[in-house]
This record gives C-alpha cells, sequence and structure tokens, in this order.
C-alpha cells in the first residue's frame, strides 16, 4: 500500500471522527440504530442505481462478447466496492472491471476502451446533475456565506472533471497504451500485450453517438435515483425532505465526494461536503452525519460481497489455469 494512500485513510478517517464528535456521536448512533428496516430500504435503493450504471456501461462495449445485464449488475457492484473499500483512489475498480471483463471474453482493448468511455460518461452525467442541483438552489438560496463554500467546492469538482475529459483529447491514452506496451515488452508480461488498441477503441466508441447517449442517459438517471436514496435516509433518522432538497444533496454532496477522488473512499470529504451542503437547506449538522454513515452502512453491505466476488472469479480463473497445466505437460511417452 503505497504511503500516500494510508496517510489519506488516516487523515479522512481522523475527520470523520471529529465530525461524529462534534454532531454528538451518542445521539448519532441511536438515530441510526432506530432507523432498524429502514437501513434496508435505504439499501435497496441503491440496487436500481447499480442497474442504470451497469446498463451504461454495457451500452459503451465494443466487442461480440458483450456479458448480460445480470453480468453487469455483478461487475458494477465490485468495480464500486473495490472504489469504496480499499485503500485505492476512487478509480481502482475501474481496473478491476476492465480485467473481469477480458475474464468473460471481452478483448483487453476493448474493455479498457469501455471502462474508459463510460467513465468518461459518467463524470458527464455528474456535471449536468450539478448543474441542475445548483440551478434548484439558486432558486431559493438564504445563506450566503455556506452558499459560497458550496459554489467553490462544486466548482473545483467540476474542474477536477473536465481536466479529465479533456486530457483524452490530447492522447493520454495513447501514451498510457504505448508505456504499458513497452512495459510488457521489457518484462516479458504477455497479459499487458492484449492492451493494443485501447486508443483506437476509445476513438471508435467517440464515434458512436447512438452509444453516447444511451450511456449517458443511464447515468443521469443512475443520479437522478440517488435523490431518492437521500429522501429515504434522511427521513429514517427522522428529517423528512422533499425531492427538490433530496436532489440537491445528492447533487452537491456527490460533487464534493468527486473533489476528493484521490482520498480512499472520500473519507471526510463526502461528510464535509454533506454538512456544507445540507446547512444550506436548513438540515442541521447531525443529521448530515447520520445522512453520511448510512452511505457508508449501505457502502459496507453491498461493497464486501462485492469483493467476495471478485476473489472468488479470480480464484476460479487461477484454478482453471491450474488444472489446464499438468495437462499441457504431459507428454506422449507418458500419454503412452
Amino acid at each position: 500500500m503505497k504511503l500516500s494512500a494510508i496517510l489519506g485513510t488516516l487523515i479522512g478517517l481522523a475527520i470523520v471522527i471529529g465530525l461524529v464528535m462534534m454532531s454528538g456521536a451518542a445521539d448519532i448512533g441511536r438515530a441510526i440504530l432506530a432507523a432498524g428496516w429502514g437501513i434496508v430500504a435505504v439499501i435497496a435503493l441503491h440496487v436500481p442505481q447499480m442497474v442504470c450504471s451497469g446498463q451504461a456501461w454495457r451500452a459503451v462495449v465494443l466487442s461480440p462478447a458483450n456479458p448480460s445485464p445480470a453480468d453487469f449488475l455483478g461487475l458494477r457492484l465490485i468495480r464500486e466496492g473495490v472504489n469504496a473499500l480499499l485503500p485505492v483512489a476512487q478509480i481502482g475498480g475501474e481496473f478491476v472491471g476492465a480485467r473481469l471483463m477480458a475474464l468473460k471474453g471481452v478483448p483487453l482493448s476493448a474493455a479498457g476502451a469501455s471502462v474508459t468511455v463510460d467513465l468518461t460518461l459518467e463524470m458527464l452525467s455528474q456535471v449536468a446533475f450539478t448543474l441542475l442541483g445548483l440551478g434548484l438552489l439558486l432558486a431559493d438560496l438564504q445563506n450566503m456565506q455556506v452558499l459560497r463554500w458550496t459554489l467553490a467546492g462544486a466548482l473545483g469538482a467540476l474542474g477536477i472533471l473536465g481536466l479529465f475529459i479533456l486530457s483524452q483529447r490530447f492522447g493520454l491514452f495513447a501514451l498510457l497504451e504505448r508505456g504499458l506496451l513497452r512495459l510488457a515488452e521489457r518484462q516479458n508480461w504477455k497479459g499487458l500485450k492484449d492492451v493494443a488498441g485501447l486508443h483506437r477503441d476509445i476513438v471508435a466508441l467517440y464515434r458512436s453517438p447512438r452509444r453516447l447517449c444511451l450511456g449517458a442517459g443511464f447515468h443521469f438517471l443512475s443520479w437522478l435515483l440517488g435523490g431518492l436514496e437521500v429522501m429515504a435516509a434522511l427521513h429514517v433518522v427522522g428529517v423528512p425532505v422533499g425531492l427538490r432538497e433530496s436532489l440537491i444533496v445528492e447533487s452537491l454532496g456527490q460533487a464534493f465526494r468527486a473533489l476528493g477522488f484521490a482520498v480512499p473512499g472520500a473519507l471526510g470529504i463526502q461528510e464535509g461536503g454533506l454538512v456544507l451542503v445540507c446547512a444550506l437547506l436548513g438540515v442541521d449538522q447531525q443529521a448530515a452525519i447520520e445522512l453520511s454513515l448510512l452511505k457508508r452502512v449501505r457502502e459496507v453491505v453491498l461493497g464486501v460481497p462485492g469483493l467476495l466476488a471478485w476473489q472468488w472469479i479470480e480464484g476460479r480463473h487461477l484454478a482453471g489455469k491450474a488444472k489446464a497445466i499438468p495437462q499441457n505437460d504431459v507428454s506422449p511417452e507418458k500419454a503412452a
């Protein structure tokens, strides 16, 4: 594990613990325990979001061996589990997803291209979702001081998203492809040679407007469904809000989370962002922390099975390779 990841995780945990203590740890604990079966509803409401996100990903796969919608739901579960629970930047799940697609028969270049374009479309749709949230917020603003901080955070997140998108226009992935191929040649890693054609496949996807529109549409629907999850989460802790407020909290809260993309799980960033956004709507700090913790509970409940499924798939793959080796090593004399 890199030192930066360890430091980021420790600092994030310290921020989360500090905010929980400042907001009243005992009261927060009682509120979450009192939610009871309502937590199950909050978790269940995230499943339709994953279905939509999986379909968005499936729309941009240029391969005859395109896995089924159920496969993509499983891949999305694994992808989110890696990003939320492992000490990696919030794109580690995309690398795992590309590898697992390759194990299902999709060429690695096509798998890598689909993950890259899918992530880009997810970011573009998030820009639209963030702008929607800002529009809903500005329609009835009150606290100008907190608003300035919120706008600064949202604009910073939009800037990061924009830089990632523009970097592809200037051949970022062509450079990445060449570097990986040189590394494969020096180290004699045959698997990495399959990445040849990554940039070509990405360009081909960007020339397919139907696929791009379909993917972006599914992602935007997924973001909108996130508003329902926020509404349910605040309701189960005793803070009923309407759809407008829920969409504002989810859109701007996700923008802050994107701002902390380099921090594992956006620890501390998500919590601080939700406190700021909720303050604009008259939702107190304690409820904002409870909302964030319910999101964390959902990440653990759905993420752990995703990580276990990933290890099971990798284990089956290694077992299959191990069985194949003795068969290939049997000489004609031994076979006779």
